[in-house]
């Protein structure tokens, strides 16, 4: 039900402009929710502050009251990202619908009649390509997470002295997982963002793409909007049950889903905010190209 505002609210803002000044409008009006970004920009770093000084109070071993109180700032600040994100992701979608229409008047298609099965195959195909990227997004999470976790344990085996507080760890190496792992796992996932339009329109043509782009659009904005709400609703969901219910079988069940939940609201959720736009601004950038060599092999 979370997405339900948020779609609704779009609906309407499109309906609006469009009724006073065409695409045109869309596009002014995209542009007028990027406008203030500077101050969505502002509230959407309060969550990470108010994390990292939880971490940090965590590490310094600071009396629980200080904890207790980050936490509940972490709490708001995961409310504030999640109404961020779907500012962003609204924004998005309006201009995504500007970039289709820009890339109609490029491919000189006047309209992508939904009856004709490589239209309904482009509308289907977009429509998989968010779930396979939040997919691959996920998994890459995962897999990092593990390997961060093997040399943790590493170090614990081999550095003498760790156990008892008479060495540091080796905070570089687990900094160099994660930097190496977020290049390397982006490599394919880019890929597909960047090849699935092209291969679509040359394969399927120009009307084909239109319905891909269309698809890409509608789903990707409605699982953004999940994956934020719900991933800021079970990160919140854990800090609720550690308020005097921590070691139990409900707080175990709240940490597995908050595991879940961060990849969702923190990885997959925003990047479909980029793979939308992405995908539109290439198509249009090739939709000469695509026009001119398209194989077209449904007709």
């Amino acid at each position: 039900m979370s997405t339900v505002p948020q779609v609704i609210i779009v609906c309407i803002s499109i309906a609006i402009a469009y009724n006073y000044m065409g695409m045109y409008g869309i596009a002014v009006a995209g542009l007028g929710m990027l406008s203030i970004i500077s101050a969505i920009t502002e509230l959407d770093t309060y969550g990470p502050i108010s994390d990292n000084a939880g971490g940090i109070a965590e590490m310094s071993e600071l009396e629980p009251g200080v904890r207790k109180v980050t936490d509940r700032l972490d709490m708001v600040g995961n409310t504030v990202k999640a109404l961020t994100k779907g500012f962003a992701m609204g924004a998005s979608a309006l201009i995504s619908l500007a970039l289709l229409s820009a890339f109609f008047t490029a491919s000189k298609l006047t309209m992508a009649n939904l009856l004709n099965p490589a239209v309904l195959i482009g509308v289907l195909l977009g429509a998989m390509v968010p779930f396979m990227f939040s997919s691959f997004c996920m998994n890459a999470v995962g897999r990092t997470a593990f390997q961060v976790v093997e040399e943790v344990r590493r170090q614990w085996r081999e550095i003498k002295g760790l156990a008892e507080g008479k060495a540091k760890p080796d905070y570089a190496r687990c900094v160099d997982i994660c930097t190496q792992a977020s290049i390397r796992e982006l490599v394919i996932p880019g890929l597909i963002v960047v090849a699935a339009p092209i291969l679509v329109g040359l394969a399927l043509g120009t009307a084909a793409l239109a319905g891909f782009l269309a698809g890409a659009v509608a789903t990707a904005f409605v699982l953004a909007a999940l994956m934020v709400n719900a991933g800021g609703a079970w990160d919140n969901a854990k800090k609720f049950i550690e308020e005097g219910g921590k070691g139990t079988p409900t707080h175990a069940a709240a940490v597995v889903g908050d595991t879940l939940g961060d990849p969702f609201k923190d990885t997959a959720g925003p990047a479909l905010n980029i793979v939308i736009k992405l995908m539109a601004i290439v198509s249009l950038v090739l939709a000469p190209v695509i026009s001119q060599y398209a194989l077209n092999l449904l007709g």
